[in-house]
Formats: structure tokens, C-alpha cells, sequence
């Protein structure tokens, strides 16, 4: 396959894509039924002509038919009165008139035989547009339910994908941090009350410590102090 021929179909791929994005089913539905009517309304005149010329045909036929008989009658009063001349004359032009009656009667089943197809023809045209005229509303409805269907779904997923569903989650994150910090904070108080319970129990022992220290030294200078002895009389 040639670099132009894929080119080619690429580019007619592309315009069908976009083309059918385009489509409205409604839209073209509505498009389709005006087409249709159109048609019809075409096909209409043209079996309102093939009829007309039918009815023509059919005139004419019956005109000549007429003439043949009025020629008929006259051959045989001409022949009764003795007129074998004007009998003559009376049944050439007889001859003439049933020529012209067999053409007109092949014209005129002729055109009954085509005017009786387009008749056909537009009555299946007319079912048809029927049938798609009771369709169209059905197929109406149905890209109704579908476009509101995919309205919802296109809502429901946003809420997970967009603004209000990220804003959602970064609020929740926020309030597990605060939560966490308020946590450690309990825990960091916890801690410095225990701190102060402990340092209470060292300032305890060194007044302990302090007052055994004042015992211990107040023993030890009691032991300085030398011994008087008693004078003799």
C-alpha cells in the first residue's frame, strides 16, 4: 500500500471520527424524516403526472373508439342510400381512426402499467417513513435515557476526580494531622508532669541529705570539744 493511499485513508478515518462525534441523533433524525418527506413529496408529483398522462392516454383511446363507431355507422347508412363513394371515404378514415386507437391503447396500458409501480412505490414509501417515524421516537427516547445516563456518570465520577473530591481528601489528611499532633502534644505534657514528679522526689532526698550532713558534722564538733576535769578541793 502506497504512503498517499494511507495518508488517504487516515485522513478519511479522522473526518468520519469527527463527523461522528458531531452527529446528534436527535438532530439527525429529525434531518432524516424532512429527507424522507421530501421524497415523497417528489414522488407524489411524480405519480400525479404519470396519472395524468394515463387519464390523457386513456381519453384519446376512448376518442378514437368513438370515431371508429360514428365511421362504422356511416359505412353502412352510405352503402343503404347508395352512397358507395361516401362509404368509401367513411371507411378509410375508419381504418385511420383504428390505427390511431392501437396506438393509444399501447401508450395508455403503458402508462396505467408504470402509473400502477409508482403507485406501489409510494406506498412502500410511505410505510417505510411510517416505520421510521414511529422508530425515530423510539430512538429519541433512547439518547435521552443515554445522555442523561452518561450526565450522571460524568457527575458521579467527578466527585472522586475532581475539585471537591481532592478538596475532600486534603481536608481529611489535615484533620489526621491535627488529630496526630494533637496526640503528641498529650504525650509531651505527660512526659513533663513526670519530670516534675521526679524532680519533687530528688529535692525530697537532698533535704534528706542536707539534714543527715547537719547531723553527721554537729556529731563531729561535739567530738572537738576537750573534756574538762573537775577541780580538787
Amino acid at each position: 500500500m502506497s504512503i498517499f493511499r494511507r495518508l488517504r485513508d487516515l485522513t478519511v478515518a479522522s473526518v468520519n471520527d469527527a463527523l461522528d462525534s458531531m452527529e446528534d441523533p436527535v438532530v439527525m433524525l429529525n434531518q432524516y424524516m424532512r429527507d424522507m418527506e421530501v421524497e415523497i413529496g417528489q414522488v407524489e408529483v411524480a405519480v400525479a403526472r404519470q396519472v395524468a398522462l394515463e387519464k390523457k392516454f386513456r381519453q384519446q383511446l376512448d376518442e378514437a373508439n368513438a370515431l371508429i363507431e360514428k365511421r362504422d355507422r356511416q359505412v353502412k347508412l352510405a352503402l343503404t342510400e347508395g352512397e358507395e363513394e361516401l362509404a368509401r371515404r367513411a371507411l378509410a378514415d375508419k381504418k385511420q381512426y383504428e390505427g390511431r386507437a392501437a396506438e393509444y391503447e399501447t401508450l395508455y396500458l403503458s402508462a396505467s402499467e408504470a402509473a400502477a409501480q409508482m403507485r406501489e412505490k409510494l406506498a412502500e414509501l410511505k410505510e417505510e417513513f411510517y416505520k421510521m417515524r414511529a422508530k425515530k421516537f423510539t430512538l429519541m427516547a433512547r439518547a435521552q435515557v443515554a445522555r442523561t445516563q452518561k450526565q450522571v456518570n460524568h457527575a458521579v465520577v467527578g466527585i472522586g476526580n475532581q475539585t471537591a473530591g481532592r478538596g475532600f481528601a486534603r481536608m481529611e489528611e489535615k484533620v489526621m494531622r491535627m488529630e496526630a499532633e494533637a496526640q503528641m502534644s498529650g504525650q509531651w505534657r505527660g512526659s513533663n508532669v513526670g519530670y516534675g514528679w521526679e524532680n519533687a522526689l530528688s529535692q525530697l532526698e537532698k533535704d534528706d541529705l542536707d539534714s543527715e550532713l547537719a547531723s553527721i558534722k554537729a556529731s563531729l564538733q561535739e567530738k572537738k570539744v576537750p573534756v574538762q576535769k573537775p577541780e580538787q578541793s
